[in-house]
């Protein structure tokens, strides 16, 4: 009996990934290691250099700047949509550093969505899937805000908030600005 208990406990924790479990190689060359960032919020946010949300990369830097001491931001490029990340990563890291002065950390380029989606997303997704099924459909409103949540990235630039804990707490729109109000009341 004690051995089977002692299965089921080990097959749940196994089972059960943290967004500390993951490690993705960093634009820079070095590893972006999520465990580094217990105690902060991160912000996950799938980007693109030729997308009409790319401007969005100067309020991810200024978010980054205001909030640096309880808030990462990482960046990871994607080409799911509209080819509209079609260079290398040295090409990707000079355009953020040029045109928008990104400093917070970008990962190399990974798939978003579909058959070859990076392992992060999955578990994001799966994460934003739970929360959907708690969410109130009272509204319409509510209603469209739960079919969001079933499947967030459908473009570039949605943006995924983990608190310091490690749970997913918000899952924004890709066109929702990174310094709106709805964005700020959870650093504020």
């Amino acid at each position: 009996m004690k051995t089977l208990l002692l299965a089921l406990i080990i097959s749940v924790t196994v089972g059960s990934p943290s967004i500390y479990d993951f490690k993705v190689a960093g634009l820079d060359g070095n590893e972006i290691d999520f465990s580094a960032y217990k105690g902060k919020k991160i912000m996950i946010v799938n980007t693109a250099s030729k997308c009409g949300n790319t401007p969005q990369y100067a309020d991810l830097e200024k978010l980054y700047a205001k909030y640096k001491d309880k808030l990462v931001i990482i960046g990871f490029p994607a080409n799911n949509f509209g080819g509209q990340e079609p260079g290398t990563n040295t090409e990707i890291k000079e355009f953020c550093k040029k045109n928008y002065g990104v400093t917070f950390p970008m990962a190399e380029k990974v798939s978003v969505r579909g058959d070859d989606i990076h392992p992060l997303f999955k578990y994001l997704v799966d994460q934003s899937k739970d929360i959907a099924k708690n969410a109130p459909a009272e509204t319409s409103k509510d209603i469209v805000w739960k079919r969001f949540l079933q499947d967030p990235v459908i473009w570039n630039f949605t943006k995924f908030l983990v608190d310091e804990k490690g749970t997913l707490v918000a899952v924004f729109h890709n066109k929702q600005s990174p310094m709106s109000e709805e964005v700020l009341k959870y650093l504020n």
